[in-house]
């Protein structure tokens, strides 16, 4: 295998852990309604990440319409944007943040995210490391799954040897698709088997690099 030149990241369960405030944000506003029968919980959401939001939408709102079902999850996750932007708390895992500034004096860093439109932003400004990513992507921008997203930032970014970095089986297929080597982030809301690397902490990156 030949050594890893750039990095591309996922974002919930590898760089950060959002889900007791995006649950907050989220019961907000379906407590609010006598119709939804749901409370999250942030295990919950840490089970369901990983998926693009229509998916999620499907699994937690399963008795509502697939277009009001699709409309809500947007309110939530309008709510969530507005709960995140107000925090003041580091959610990042530990040594994130470091790691990052370091690994990109020598290497391009960049993100691809299941998320809506929006939600790398918000990551990048409430952590200060927008200056150390170089490109990033989601299926709010774009359309289409993460596999899709990572190949794009690749042929965009004109990118040789880069690896995907995330915590749930889904991001290991992600990879698969996209045609490159996955680091499992063995810290984070899922387990994988056979990945290619594994990290115990997000520093461990720079043993890689």
């Amino acid at each position: 295998m030949l050594k890893p030149d750039s990095l591309i990241l996922d974002v919930d369960g590898t760089l950060w852990d959002s889900t007791s405030i995006i649950a907050d944000a989220w019961n907000e506003i379906v407590d609010a309604r006598d119709d939804i029968p749901v409370h999250f919980t942030a295990y919950q959401l840490s089970q369901l990440f990983g998926r693009p939001l229509s998916a999620i939408a499907d699994i937690i709102f399963p008795f509502l319409e697939e277009k009001e079902r699709y409309a809500l999850m947007d309110t939530c996750c309008e709510r969530e944007h507005e709960r995140l932007h107000e925090n003041n708390k580091d959610i990042l895992y530990p040594g994130v943040a470091d790691t990052i500034r370091e690994l990109s004096k020598n290497h391009k860093i960049f993100i691809v995210s299941n998320c809506q439109a929006g939600y790398i932003e918000l990551f990048l400004e409430k952590t200060g490391l927008a200056p150390y990513v170089t490109d990033f992507e989601c299926p709010g921008n774009t359309g289409l799954g993460k596999g899709a997203n990572i190949r794009l930032i690749i042929e965009r970014n004109h990118l040789n040897h880069p690896i995907y970095v995330g915590d749930i089986k889904g991001d290991q297929l992600a990879s698969s698709e996209a045609g490159i080597p996955f680091c499992h982030a063995s810290y984070g809301f899922g387990k994988v088997e056979e990945a290619d690397y594994t990290i115990e902490h997000f520093s461990d990156l720079l043993t890689i690099f």
